[in-house]
């Protein structure tokens, strides 16, 4: 009997599709992408492909981002509830009005926005390359960095610059317990704390590393230590459980008492097997840009991906 995966795969390759799935994503997705990675790696990768479809299990921004830089592929995006905390507390009016009342100021924009703040950008960033961006730049040239601030305050402080920040943060970042996590690591001596860089300041503080997605994946891998405190979106572990299985991990708690007690994506949930199905099969949520706001857009992410 044929399982709701094999039927996914068999779509897929009947309607000659890829499948781009982000670490956020269910294990089950994550289980049948045909690529898999953080933000930067899912944009290189949808410019790469060859295929007529590109189904993105992600969020809006990261869809919108593929059909961008393929606007003659159609992009399709399971679930239209796929949003971002982050790129919706950058509003494009208020950062408007925000960017003229700064107007000496080059905006740096973190790839977690959405595609009319990417057309207000001079550069876009993702966590993995951010640092390289920012330092690209020369030190006389006052940035306005957007929409993360605790990414913003990080990178202030790894590059010495005083970047203008907007007041943004995700969610998923931002709900890891301080006091959970300390006594999470008074029982567990021998562990490494590692976080992603929008995590808020006081966590980045006891990290042992700091880094992107594909960052921390790699850190767990080669790192010698066998015991790892993971404060990011739970999602990764999956990858990190396959790729080091003789090593233990475990999810930073957070303030709430959800039912895993760790960081998950509520957005990134919103994708399921079923929903990723009829999308393929139906051709359903297909992601459109307006062509000149994609044009403007174009420009920074361009320059992003020719950085690297």
């Amino acid at each position: 009997m044929q399982t709701l995966q094999d039927r996914i795969r068999h779509t897929l390759e009947q309607k000659n599709a890829i499948l781009l799935a982000h670490y956020y994503q269910r294990k089950e997705i994550q289980e049948i992408a045909h690529f898999l990675g953080d933000s930067l790696e899912l944009a290189r990768k949808a410019q790469q492909t060859k295929h007529d479809i590109i189904v993105f299990a992600g969020v809006k921004f990261m869809a919108e981002t593929a059909k961008i830089l393929n606007p003659d592929r159609k992009v399709l995006l399971p679930s239209l509830e796929a949003g971002c905390s982050l790129a919706d507390s950058c509003p494009p009016d208020e950062f408007a009005k925000f960017k003229e009342q700064n107007p000496d100021h080059l905006v740096v924009s973190y790839v977690n926005t959405s595609s009319e703040i990417k057309a207000m950008s001079d550069y876009i960033c993702t966590s993995s390359n951010a640092q390289k961006v920012i330092e690209s730049i020369p030190n006389t040239r006052p940035i306005i960095f957007a929409p993360d601030k605790n990414l913003g305050h990080y990178l202030n402080k790894v590059t010495n610059r005083n970047m203008l920040l907007w007041d943004g943060v995700c969610t998923v970042h931002e709900a890891f317990s301080m006091e959970k996590m300390t006594n999470l690591k008074l029982a567990n001596m021998d562990a490494k704390i590692i976080a992603h860089p929008e995590s808020d300041p006081v966590v980045l503080d006891i990290a042992d590393f700091i880094g992107s997605t594909s960052a921390l994946l790699n850190y767990v891998i080669n790192d010698s230590s066998e015991k790892y405190i993971i404060a990011t979106e739970v999602g990764i572990l999956n990858k990190m459980r396959l790729m080091a299985p003789n090593k233990k991990f475990i999810p930073a708690p957070i303030n709430e008492n959800n039912t895993c007690a760790c960081s998950e994506c509520a957005f990134m949930k919103t994708i399921t097997l079923e929903n990723l199905y009829t999308s393929i099969v139906e051709e359903k949520h297909e992601i459109i840009v307006e062509p000149e706001l994609a044009r403007k857009a174009l420009i920074p992410l361009q320059n992003m991906i020719n950085m690297n």
